[in-house]
């Protein structure tokens, strides 16, 4: 099969195109036929360099496709059936996974990261991590919505318990986590302002449902929440910028508000004045991925077309490099895919 491999950690240049074998099933195991892998940038931070990860490795942890093959004692998955894989789960035994907390097991497991992802023709999977594409969503739209859906339906529902009438500020609207976080907020019933980078990106934001938009490149972030909620500040904070407006984000935030970080693309050294947490009573809450329970309902939702996954554009597997430096670029707005 065609696929791209990692053997050495750098710049987007050490995605190397390679044929490797095609996978075989062993016991409780399927092959899918890649038809869709949607980026996020945890393929960037592993190309680059996390560590523990062995390499080789073949990226990718969004993924959309058809079964071709079955191993044995496999129940419930059959050739044929069009199936979206979940992008991480627990160990299932630890009693974070017991506790149905699975999303904060020490063992926890990406397709991409840990084991071969989807930047190929086939992937081999645990059958219990492949589930029917919902509704009618095409295989692009079934790759693009798991990752940041949960990551964003974790991060406003069950973190931050979002409220009807609430202000929730997105940063980085225009990527994966805030596309979805601006429909899931929406849905929630909360006043949305989206801040990104672009005004173009903020019109689509808008197009999503955003209320308000925020340009933090050309405006004051502080000043224009402050505008925008007659001087309270924001309710909810869904944030994955990291450092670079860290203060601003902080300063932006109503007495008793939540924020929510899930990353730290900008980088992962935060000033932060604790005047500002204890006087105010802010509440700062990390999280990571969601609970493997809180799939099914995202993908529910998404099939019933409640919420859309956002796609920028497609390339073929060989334009992995291509999209791995648009999104280093920041020029997408929503999920770059590849097809294999």
């Amino acid at each position: 099969m065609k696929a791209i491999v990692v053997h050495e950690h750098g710049d987007a240049d050490k995605l190397i195109p390679e044929n490797r074998p095609d996978p075989e099933p062993g016991p409780g195991e399927v092959v899918v036929a890649v038809r869709a892998c949607a980026l996020n940038h945890l393929d960037l931070w592993m190309r680059r360099g996390i560590p523990g990860v062995k390499l080789p490795r073949i990226p990718g942890s969004d993924i959309s496709g058809a079964v071709v093959e079955v191993g044995p004692d496999v129940e419930g998955v059959r050739a044929g059936d069009r199936v979206y894989l979940s992008p991480g789960v627990g160990c299932g035994t630890c009693p974070a996974c017991l506790s149905g907390r699975d999303n904060m097991c020490p063992a926890y497991d990406f397709f991409g990261v840990q084991r071969d992802g989807g930047y190929a023709e086939f992937v081999l999977t645990p059958a219990h991590r492949a589930s029917p594409i919902p509704g009618d969503l095409s295989f692009d739209e079934a790759a693009a919505f798991p990752l940041v859906f949960l990551t964003a339906y974790h991060m406003l529902v069950t973190r931050a318990q979002i409220r009807p009438g609430e202000d929730a500020l997105v940063m980085a609207a225009g990527s994966g986590v805030g596309t979805a976080a601006i429909q899931v907020a929406k849905l929630a019933g909360a006043r949305v302002i989206a801040a990104a980078g672009s005004d173009a990106k903020l019109s689509k934001a808008k197009e999503l449902g955003a209320d308000e938009g925020i340009n933090y490149e050309t405006q004051d972030l502080i000043s224009e929440v402050r505008r925008l909620t007659d001087r309270r500040g924001v309710d909810v904070v869904i944030e994955h910028t990291g450092a670079q407006r860290w203060e601003a984000i902080i300063r932006s935030m109503a007495t008793g508000g939540r924020l929510v970080t899930c990353g730290a693309t900008s980088g992962a050294k935060a000033d932060l004045d604790l005047r500002h947490l204890f006087a105010r009573q802010l509440n700062l809450l990390g999280s990571f991925m969601g609970r493997r329970t809180e799939l099914p309902h995202v993908a529910r939702l998404v099939g019933e077309r409640k919420l859309h996954p956002i796609i920028d554009r497609a390339l073929p597997l060989s334009g992995a490099r291509e999209a791995h430096r648009l999104i280093e670029r920041r020029e997408q707005f929503g999920k770059v895919l590849l097809h294999p």
